[in-house]
């Protein structure tokens, strides 16, 4: 079973369960899937986590969640006089972190994946192409 936000990214997970794949083969093509077919979900921008538990019990993580620039600091916000410079944090490319989520599909790929990549982009692939 593949549930997400959209029909054709689940579709896309399932495809992969069908060619053999694995629930992280299945993970990444409905991602990269919902990257297409619902963008304003953040996807590609954005960044995320996972908790999984392979067929031999054992549990692990992995945190690909946006991260501050290098260049950041504690005080990047605040003027001269330690005040809060207004909107800074809110609003332009200060405000934003460095996006997790591609470094992170690629991290679960090397670790867990199965099918080659080509194959688990396909779909995605097809529906930026044909809708």
């Amino acid at each position: 079973m593949v549930v997400s936000a959209r029909e054709e990214a689940s579709t896309a997970g399932i495809e992969m369960l069908k060619l053999g794949g694995n629930a992280f083969d299945a993970m990444i093509a409905t991602d990269l899937a919902l990257a297409v077919v619902y963008p304003s979900a953040g996807n590609l921008g954005g960044g995320g986590f996972m908790v999984y538990r392979l067929n031999n019990d054992s549990i692990g993580s992995l945190d690909y969640r946006e991260k501050a620039p290098l260049r950041a600091s504690k005080n990047m916000f605040l003027d001269n006089d330690g005040n809060e410079i207004k909107n800074l944090s809110r609003v332009g490319s200060l405000s934003i972190g460095v996006p997790g989520t591609v470094a992170g599909l690629f991290a679960t790929y090397e670790k867990f994946g199965s099918l080659p990549l080509e194959t688990i982009f396909k779909p995605a692939i097809r529906l930026a192409e044909k809708g």
